[in-house]
């Protein structure tokens, strides 16, 4: 029986992306050799690369806006260095609103001046801070824009004269936004595309040239944008598996279809959290994640019977990150809403049974 799957990452992918890639794996499109010991020079995995990178422009209507789509490696974490290489020439501004944003920051002042606009870390990251003011003359503004271990999701990005710069990768393609409003946006594919080994990033071109430092070949964008995302050998299967499930989105009607869906499973589950007695939510509910929903116990004692009830619904991947504790239900984009409602039951049956 396939189990219910809340890890946070590496995500749930479709089921049918999961066939055809296992099928892949073993034999590309009928061609006699497998996906991954082909050439990624071959016009098979070109074709793969290219419609990869069309399919994220496509999905986040930003093509012919002047952007690039990339699939790069080394993950979210890299690109918290290569933002700064490629963008910081005198100082850049960061919303501390998780562990993810925290290090993006440390990353920054070991090549530049990364400056704290604003943390809601003396609350252990459980709110989105707002009401600040941002300085004027930053390079960029870099934000979260959901924080999967303490389930907290920017709602209204802030307005500023600075190039905003968005780590997405546990949100992208999850719900509407207007994405030409952000310069840079990258996405360990992990979270919400497909499994570990490729980063998405989307880059306005014309951000890109403007530092005065010489930046490694290996961390420059421009290099990248050059070799159409093949500068190196890229991360085949990871690149193809991520190129499935942005096809299967778009054939479920895209991101406009998908956030109806997400919206049902966020308050499907947030509705148990807050009615049932025996649970408590972690974030502040204004700035509840529509991706990853944190909860506890309201008596520890009940954590025994609770874990060998979701366990044997089938359940997968609850635990909560050790900076919370608890439980976190992660709801990506191929979770179904069956799926959610199995958890909730359980939930409903702990409360009857206590």
């Amino acid at each position: 029986m396939k189990k219910h799957n809340f890890s946070a990452g590496p995500c749930i992918l479709p089921a049918e992306v999961m066939q055809k890639a296992a099928e892949a794996v073993l034999e590309l499109d009928g061609i006699g050799l497998s996906l991954i010991e082909i050439s990624h020079r071959s016009k098979e995995f070109v074709a793969v690369m290219e419609k990869a990178r069309s399919l994220a422009l496509e999905l986040l209507n930003l093509e012919g806006k002047g952007y690039q789509a990339l699939y790069l490696q080394g993950g979210a974490s890299l690109q918290f260095a290569m933002v700064a290489y490629n963008l910081l020439e005198n100082k850049a501004g960061y919303l501390n609103t998780g562990t993810w944003s925290d290090k993006a920051l440390k990353e920054a002042n070991i090549i530049g001046s990364g400056i704290e606009v604003a943390s809601s870390k003396d609350k252990n990251y459980n709110y989105i801070p707002k009401g600040y003011t941002i300085p004027e003359g930053l390079d960029y503004l870099h934000l979260t824009s959901n924080n999967t271990i303490f389930g907290t999701q920017i709602k209204e990005f802030p307005k500023s004269d600075a190039p905003l710069v968005c780590d997405m990768s546990s949100d992208i393609f999850s719900r509407q936004l207007d994405f030409s409003k952000f310069d840079l946006i990258y996405a360990g594919a992990q979270k919400n595309m497909g499994p570990a080994g490729t980063t998405l990033v989307i880059v306005k071109e014309d951000l890109l040239g403007k530092v005065s430092r010489k930046i490694p070949s290996m961390l420059n964008y421009k290099t990248h944008i050059s070799k159409d995302s093949m500068f190196n050998t890229p991360a085949v299967f990871p690149v193809y598996v991520s190129m499935l499930t942005l096809q299967w989105l778009k054939d479920l009607g895209g991101i406009d279809a998908i956030e109806e869906v997400n919206e049902k499973k966020a308050k499907l589950i947030y509705s148990e959290i807050d009615l049932n007695p025996l649970f408590k939510g972690f974030a502040a509910k204004e700035d509840r994640s529509n991706m990853n929903a944190t909860f506890s116990l309201t008596d520890e004692k009940l954590k025994d019977t609770f874990d060998a009830m979701w366990k044997e619904a089938g359940i997968n991947g609850l635990n909560g990150h050790r900076s919370v504790g608890g439980y976190r239900a992660s709801m990506y984009n191929a979770l179904t809403l069956e799926s959610v409602g199995v958890l909730v039951d359980v939930m409903s049956d702990l409360e009857r049974k206590a």
